[in-house]
């Protein structure tokens, strides 16, 4: 089971990454499990050398729930020290945010897949989206003339 974050190579250029654990109530861990998770506005914030998941949108699983559940409550990721400092350090100097990019299961586990990212302009989406407008057409063309 996989949950994509398919906002963020759109948004930012991906560039380390890193697998990390993530601390879950019972419902969410069965939430998303059937693969019910939204990334796509979620950010990673490293506050008191712990790092928070933020706005990540865990919808609470059809079995039981606790009545005050908040489902883009924040979240800690387990990682250890180095890589914590690691994150830190080359966010701070290259002015890069983090982002997660998916949500999987590893066996038992669920885990986080988060990348050091460098936001996107404008100019970038758009060019992006007109190469990917003229491959299409091309492609087209290709299917209908052959």
């Amino acid at each position: 089971m996989k949950i994509i974050n398919r906002r963020a190579p759109y948004e930012y250029q991906l560039q380390d990454r890193i697998e990390a654990g993530i601390s879950l109530l019972g419902s969410e861990v069965k939430s998303i499990k059937t693969g019910r998770a939204d990334l796509s506005v979620s950010i990673v914030r490293i506050k008191d050398g712990q790092a928070y998941l933020l706005n990540a949108n865990i919808p609470p699983y059809q079995g039981g729930v606790p009545q005050d559940y908040n489902p883009t409550r924040t979240r800690k990721l387990l990682l250890n020290k180095n890589e914590l400092i690691f994150l830190e350090t080359k966010a701070k100097q290259q002015k890069l945010t983090i982002v997660p990019t998916k949500v999987y299961t590893k066996g038992q586990l669920i885990k986080v897949e988060i990348a050091l990212a460098k936001p996107k302009r404008k100019f970038e989406k758009r060019e992006i989206k007109r190469r990917k407008d003229v491959e299409r057409e091309i492609e087209q063309e290709l299917k209908s003339g052959g």
